[in-house]
């Protein structure tokens, strides 16, 4: 009897030596075949085209950040000269930044407008040009808003220049990093 006890208290503390052993073992996944990724680097009109892109969302998104608070006090001095609150010389102060910030809407649009005409000149950028078109008409926009002296909202068609941007660098394949 004694002998079956020390038979079955081996088998038992086998029985759970095995379960802990096969714990123990790594599975191996199995492998098919890989195939090795080779990065492939985008044409070049594309690169050059992504990092315009790039350069005038920075462009466009500093732009209306600054002229937010420009814009409020150009219209808030446009209201107190309206009722003859202000004095000459802010008022002509006044004037020359509304020709500096309607000057500098222009030559953001030049930009804009150069950069969505590349996209409709090159074969390579074509596919993307659906998201970039109608940047310059939006650019243009916020200069009429500019000129009819409503500044605060010609930020409102620069935001959707930005948008068309952002959209645009999210379709357009990245340079994978070297």
């Amino acid at each position: 009897m004694k002998h079956l006890q020390i038979i079955v208290l081996s088998l038992a503390a086998i029985g759970l030596f095995a379960g802990a052993a096969d714990a123990q073992r790594k599975t191996t996944a199995k492998r098919g075949s890989t195939k090795a990724t080779k990065s492939v680097l985008p044409p070049l009109d594309v690169r050059a085209a992504r990092e315009k892109v790039s350069n005038q969302l920075a462009n466009v998104n500093r732009f209306v950040d600054i002229l937010g608070p420009v814009a409020q006090g150009i219209e808030t001095l446009d209201g107190s000269a309206r009722s003859r609150r202000l004095e000459q010389s802010a008022n002509d102060r006044n004037e020359e930044n509304k020709q500096k910030v309607i000057a500098a809407i222009r030559n953001l649009r030049t930009g804009l407008t150069d950069l969505e005409s590349d996209f409709r000149t090159k074969p390579a950028l074509q596919k993307y040009l659906a998201s970039i078109q109608g940047i310059t008409d939006l650019a243009g926009q916020a200069e009429d808003s500019a000129i009819a002296g409503k500044f605060v909202s010609a930020k409102d068609p620069l935001r959707d220049v930005a948008q068309k941007l952002t959209d645009t660098l999210k379709l357009m394949p990245a340079s994978p990093e070297i």
